[in-house]
């Protein structure tokens, strides 16, 4: 279509959710407030029962989006910088709340107009007859990107469509409509959005049927199988609502601004829509178990929800929570098989689990721009922190080589093992593992999550193989 009018070019009116922005900013400013206080979960329908413009208006006098942070079509937004350069008049319009539009458009300077919701109009309602009203007979054109806009498209005398959902995308085919593709994804997008990678902390659950010789027993292997799923699908779920919480953080750290709903790639509704689907499935799985599972999974989403909510940002009750958190799987592994835990192992878990949880600390500390005095986004610590929590994690990991040792030395360890003199190299085992991660972490080369470094550092994976051979072989029974 011809951007002009006879000799008048037209105005190019461009939508921002979706279109300009690759996100939502109702429901990002919407899990702000929620952040800020979960009691808004229960105001928010009243201020709905009000319109939707109201919820807007409200959600925006309590929550300060940063213009600077936000996923923004950096192609489109050339186009239009060029358009403009071409002395093309560009208008936003939005269905946002007026306070984020006008923010958006101040930090970009390219708009000569912004027409946004205010607490009595809901403009995505109304944007086609709005547009009509105000040009009357005089053309313009327009940029969208879902099916919200297919009816502006109708009255637009040109259409760009931007990163397009089915309907839009349905539109644009039909009417060879200039054409912004979103960025691709496939199935290993998907997989990073859900952390697979992190499902094999969740491995933690056949310890306690491996440590008492019963994981070859075919329905305690199906029940382990079973538990790693159902925790699985709970921890990915769990990943996903803290990412939308985390939006404004994530897109202010070097490696986290990548991630799939802060970089926009996939949209706010399709990560909830996943996050329930996941617990769906998860407690489906864990009703195929025994009910004292069911109990360790439902604290685990309590804890985690809890964690990503507020006590991460705690300081030394984070790290404490995290530790536990761990050793919450090792639970879930006794329940699922209802084997009597091992008071040997929930110590030995909470102590190594705690070192790697500081030295996570330890490596935000070291990597954060903020000064000594203040603390860091979205955490308790401060950098000038970092040596106390450095020394915290080596004392934690002695002491989880330790509680190790005097197991080993145990009466249990007799009864259980035909050759306990083979468990003893499991104590240098240990130390090695966590000791040169905290080496790795003052040198400044590790990984901001240690259990992912152990999982891809073939160093770590030579010694834990040779941890596994010396239990299985010194664990035969007598």
């Amino acid at each position: 279509m011809d951007s002009r009018s006879g000799n008048k070019v037209l105005d190019l009116v461009v939508d921002l959710d979706g279109t300009l922005i690759a996100t939502d900013l109702l429901w990002e400013s919407a899990f702000q407030l929620l952040k800020k206080n979960m009691l808004y979960i229960f105001v928010m329908p009243m201020w709905l029962l009000k319109g939707k413009a109201n919820l807007k208006h409200q959600i925006s006098l309590r929550v300060v989006v940063d213009p600077a942070t936000l996923p923004y079509r950096h192609e489109f937004i050339e186009y239009l910088r060029q358009q403009r350069d071409q002395g093309r008049r560009l208008v936003l319009a939005t269905g946002s709340a007026r306070r984020f539009a006008d923010s958006i458009a101040a930090y970009l300077g390219i708009f000569d107009a912004v027409y946004a919701t205010d607490d009595s109009r809901n403009l995505t309602a109304h944007k086609t007859a709005f547009l009509l009203e105000t040009y009357g007979d005089v053309k313009f054109a327009y940029a969208g990107n879902s099916r919200a806009d297919v009816p502006v498209f109708k009255a637009a005398s040109e259409v760009i469509v931007v990163a397009p959902d089915r309907a839009a995308r349905k539109w644009q085919q039909a009417h060879s409509a200039k054409l912004f593709e979103a960025p691709k994804t496939n199935l290993k997008t998907f997989l990073k959005m859900l952390r697979v990678h992190q499902w094999m902390k969740n491995t933690l659950i056949f310890v306690p049927a491996t440590l008492d010789h019963q994981l070859t027993e075919w329905p305690i292997l199906f029940n382990s199988v079973i538990a790693f799923f159902a925790f699985s699908a709970a921890a990915s779920a769990i990943y996903i609502i803290n990412d939308l919480f985390d939006l404004p953080l994530d897109r202010q750290h070097v490696r986290k601004k990548n991630r799939a709903f802060a970089s926009g790639v996939f949209s706010i509704r399709f990560g909830l829509l996943v996050s329930v689907s996941l617990i769906l499935i998860a407690a489906l799985l864990a009703v195929q178990l025994h009910w004292t599972f069911g109990v360790v999974l439902i604290g685990y989403l309590i804890a985690t929800t809890a964690y990503s909510l507020s006590i991460k940002r705690m300081l030394l009750i984070d790290v404490l929570t995290l530790a536990g958190l761990y050793t919450l799987r090792i639970l879930a592994g006794t329940a699922a098989n209802q084997i009597e835990g091992s008071f040997w192992l929930l110590a030995f878990s909470s102590f190594f689990f705690l070192s790697l949880a500081l030295v996570k600390r330890y490596v935000e500390l070291q990597n954060s721009v903020a000064d000594d005095n203040n603390r860091i986004a979205g955490r308790g610590y401060r950098p000038a922190d970092r040596e106390i929590i450095a020394q915290c994690g080596v004392a934690s990991a002695f002491a989880a080589a330790l509680v190790l040792a005097l197991y080993v030395d145990s009466d249990a360890v007799v009864s259980l093992y035909a050759y306990p003199w083979m468990i003893w190299p499991l104590c240098p085992i240990v130390l090695y593992l966590n000791i040169r991660i905290w080496i790795l972490a003052y040198r400044g080369e590790m990984h901001d999550d240690p259990v992912v470094f152990i999982i891809t550092d073939w160093r770590s994976q030579v010694v834990i193989a040779i941890g596994a051979v010396l239990l299985l072989y010194g664990g035969m029974r007598s």
